[in-house]
């Protein structure tokens, strides 16, 4: 009866030992594990549509980027080409804003954009004064432009993450240009190339077939 008495205590204290060593290896795998991302549907008041409301609409489909390969090339009318790594970028200010994009389909979605400031983008550069418009190159020959003014007086930001989540590829990652108060052409997605420019007359993808340069809401989406 004593010997069975024993071998009971040793078996619950095996038990034990085996429940707390479970415990202890499932807390270290949590503490390595990243936490899963929430997408964000509310910011400061503002409801936002969701990441699935957004409709592709790309030249050539969803952009896949490798990462690892990347870069950022800053280009035109400066003292020197920048070529920036994902990693470099992230090391950035970045700042949130709520901007709706407007697409000329007749659909819109209002968004948490997160992201770097162009004129923080430029401040490190030597830019040639006579420079009035910027060009952004896509991975997928896409380009588009806003004008010098334009991207200083708005504070225009490339987001690289969308309601708090990080940029899906169906939204441009590693960058979409926030092209706030502008047509959803204008917002390009899968930024590889930006280039400062003297040329105001500049057309993009579509402006060259017949959208607005501009692009401004208020004003009709043909012509100039």
């Amino acid at each position: 009866m004593k010997n069975k008495s024993l071998s009971v205590k040793a078996v619950g204290a095996i038990v034990i030992l085996l429940l707390v060593t479970v415990s202890s290896f499932s807390v270290i795998l949590a503490q390595d594990s990243e936490p899963e991302e929430v997408e964000v549907r509310n910011y400061k008041g503002a409801k936002l549509g969701s990441v699935e409301d957004f409709r592709e609409n790309s030249i050539k489909g969803v952009q896949e980027i490798d990462i690892d390969e990347y870069r950022l090339q800053i280009t035109g009318l400066i003292n020197e080409d920048r070529d920036l790594t994902y990693e470099e970028l992230q090391e950035m200010n970045h700042i949130k804003k709520v901007v709706t994009l407007h697409c000329v389909e007749g659909w819109s979605v209002k968004a948490l954009w997160e992201g770097i400031p162009l004129k923080d983008l430029f401040s490190n550069l030597e830019i040639d004064p006579e420079v009035n418009t910027v060009i952004f190159h896509a991975a997928d020959g896409y380009t588009t432009s806003l004008s010098m003014s334009h991207i200083m007086d708005n504070n225009i930001i490339i987001a690289d993450r969308l309601n708090g989540l990080q940029l899906p590829p169906e939204q441009g990652f590693p960058f979409q240009l926030v092209a706030e108060q502008k047509w959803g052409y204008k917002w390009a997605r899968w930024i590889t190339k930006i280039e400062l420019s003297a040329d105001e007359d500049y057309q993009g993808f579509w402006e060259s077939r017949g959208y607005s340069d501009d692009g401004d809401l208020d004003e009709p989406k043909f012509g100039n």
